[in-house]
């Protein structure tokens, strides 16, 4: 009974880690060729983002501004900061047949597009017709 409620859907939700105060907004589209993961990552750069596949098939993404220098830091007075500092993470199960050694991902105008390509889908068997004959 307890699979039933804890089961696959559920283990990230329970047993995620405690790592990101917020999660960003995901379009996921599926095309014929690679499924196209794109994540909101506003002021964040390619080096505030981190990708990688963990255990296998799922994608995780998390992302954090740079801390300030301590010049700046020194030097500044805050009158009010309420916009907070931009960090998230996000993790995808992968569907089966892609290719995993093949993602790409970049970092344009606060959008982070993820590529996951896919492998050729089996070739379905055909239907064969086969003779009968009254002696083998």
């Amino acid at each position: 009974m307890a699979d039933l409620f804890l089961g696959s859907p559920f283990r990230r939700l329970l047993y995620a880690r405690p790592y990101a105060s917020a999660t960003a907004a995901m379009d996921w589209v599926e095309t014929p060729t690679s499924h196209v993961i794109r994540i909101n990552v506003p002021g964040l750069g390619k080096d505030d983002v981190k990708v990688q596949v963990e255990d296998g098939n799922v994608l995780s993404v998390r992302g954090a501004a740079k801390e300030k220098s301590e010049e700046e830091k020194e030097e500044t007075v805050w009158h009010v900061a309420e916009r907070g500092k931009p960090e998230f993470a996000r993790e995808v199960a992968l569907p089966e047949h892609v290719k995993v050694e093949q993602i790409r991902a970049g970092v344009e105008n606060g959008v982070l597009t993820v590529v996951v390509p896919k492998e050729p889908a089996p070739a379905r068997p055909r239907t064969r017709p086969i003779a009968v004959s009254s002696k083998l």
